[in-house]
């Protein structure tokens, strides 16, 4: 004969001894419902706290003072570093990338030493020559290859005007309604 298994709900709750627990019988809807409360030597064994040893934090390059210095720590005055690049720097860059670049093969000097080919800097000129010459040589943008756009992730609401609700003909009715 196979026993029969079932969940007690008073198992591992608390239940009120005495007065309490003829007064819950008394009022509760469903007396065999369980109180809610778990038993603290059942639940969780062991329990917290009652462990005999104590955490230690492990030691790190941080917990040393000597290696973590405060201004290395102090994040509220990691200002952002500024950066300036001139008019005469943005045209010879911008010269430089327009047009594709063509690498010189490796030229071998006496008794297998390498010859390094001196790089040619071009001469500075204002900016807008610069952009003059670029735009000049190679049209950027035509009809057909427009400049890049931000992308947006709604389309802007255009109103169209749509059909008026059903009233009467004569009355005064201002509504407009747009879709």
């Amino acid at each position: 004969m196979a026993s029969r298994k079932f969940a007690d709900s008073t198992l591992y709750h608390l239940s009120p001894k005495g007065f309490w627990k003829k007064f819950r019988d008394a009022v509760v809807v469903n007396p065999e419902i369980s109180s809610g409360l778990p038993l603290p030597n059942v639940v969780r064994y062991p329990p917290p706290g009652s462990r005999p040893e104590k955490y230690a934090t492990p030691a790190t390059k941080a917990s040393d003072p000597a290696q973590n210095p405060y201004w290395k720590r102090d994040v509220r005055r990691a200002y952002p570093q500024l950066s300036v690049v001139t008019q005469s720097e943005l045209s010879s860059l911008l010269i430089q990338h327009s047009q594709p670049q063509a690498v010189a093969a490796p030229a071998e000097g006496k008794e297998g030493e390498k010859v390094s080919v001196p790089a040619q800097a071009p001469e500075p000129t204002e900016l807008s020559a610069a952009i003059a010459t670029i735009t000049s040589a190679n049209k950027v943008y035509t009809e057909a290859k427009l400049p890049p756009s931000l992308p947006t992730a709604n389309k802007r609401w255009k109103p169209q005007r749509t059909e008026d609700a059903p009233h009467d003909s004569s009355a005064y009715f201002p509504m407009l309604l747009f879709k």
